[in-house]
């Protein structure tokens, strides 16, 4: 069984200056220019991320050339909250556009999702001989008074979504494989205080707070153990190479092969020990892309897909990665074949 992708598009919120916008967001301005934005997407409040999603989709199936009623599985990836709590945004997403025959799934785990969501795809394929075509949906907008898009992780956060029509037996961007290594340990590390079942709202808890800057968080886990934080930081980077390896073996192809490998839209700074961790050049990761548009969630790894085939940047037969670190913790890769 194997599908390919005939299609991609997306939607972003209006482009935002990053200098321009960082006081409004944070008092350490020297640590946001030296990630090496220059730009970021910040929706209007009106639009939630189910509306970022169902746009990007419809503007997908456009381009492929299919109507919603062809569609048999919709899948939404977002990173974090959507509109409504008690409430299925994915069915949600579906009902937007006009989808009504299709199966809606739901991804939420973390900005890992949108590779992530490949594997699912296989899977419904596979048990489900009489579906043809999936929309993988990937969306994040940002809920400002829960989470801070330049201090609540080490990435500026930008608001916008990236839909991908995938098709049975398409010959174009054929997926290989999808493998994600899970690490539960360290899924404390991006939860909100308040507002869950541990603590619900009410007079005494109103709020549920704000997220904590990513070193403040360590601290509060590792506490004064470096030693402890020093192995979590070198897994992270093992398991960045290792869930690569993995695909590439269950795929039966060589990491050398690799055309591009297209990871979260990290500052520069990350970026380049990423790539330097893995041997390549920093090039054939999607840095120039981070820099220009922000952190877009599960968004990013499609959306840097979208901009080098539109470029004419990958050729037929190229092998591309998508890859991903989300909180959680979870590592992920998506081979895919040009």
């Amino acid at each position: 069984m194997t599908y390919g992708i005939a299609a991609i598009a997306h939607t972003l919120g209006a482009a935002e200056n990053v200098a321009d916008a960082a006081p409004r967001y944070t008092a350490d301005q020297e640590r946001v220019r030296d990630w090496g934005y220059r730009t970021f997407h910040r929706a209007d409040d009106a639009t939630g991320v189910t509306d970022l999603a169902a746009t990007a989709g419809a503007a997908a199936l456009e381009r492929a050339g299919l109507t919603a009623d062809q569609v048999d599985l919709v899948v939404l990836a977002i990173p974090d909250l959507a509109e409504y709590l008690y409430w299925d945004a994915a069915a949600a997403c579906q009902a937007a556009l006009g989808a009504h025959r299709a199966e809606a799934a739901l991804v939420n785990q973390a900005c890992s999702g949108g590779v992530v969501a490949f594997d699912l795809v296989a899977g419904r394929f596979a048990t489900h001989p009489d579906y043809r075509v999936a929309l993988i949906l990937t969306a994040s907008r940002v809920c400002e008074p829960y989470k801070n898009r330049m201090e609540s992780d080490t990435s500026i956060a930008s608001d916008g979504a990236v839909a991908a029509v995938v098709v049975r037996d398409h010959p174009r961007c054929q997926w290989l494989t999808t493998e994600t290594i899970s690490d539960g340990r360290y899924a404390r590390f991006a939860r909100l205080p308040g507002g869950g079942t541990a603590q619900p709202f009410s007079p005494e808890y109103p709020e549920p707070g704000v997220l904590a800057r990513p070193f403040d968080r360590m601290q509060e886990h590792f506490g004064d153990d470096v030693r402890t934080m020093l192995q979590y930081a070198r897994r992270i980077q093992s398991n960045n190479r290792e869930v690569i390896e993995r695909a590439c073996k269950r795929a039966s192809v060589e990491f050398g092969e690799i055309r591009r490998i297209l990871h979260l839209n990290e500052n520069l700074k990350a970026l380049t020990a990423f790539a330097r961790d893995l041997g390549v050049g920093l090039e054939h990761t999607n840095a120039e892309i981070s820099m220009a548009h922000g952190h877009l969630g599960t968004a990013d790894q499609l959306f840097a897909l979208e901009w080098l085939l539109d470029a004419g940047q990958l050729d037929s037969g190229d092998l591309v990665a998508l890859t991903s670190t989300g909180t959680g913790m979870h590592w992920a890769c998506t081979l895919l074949k040009v």
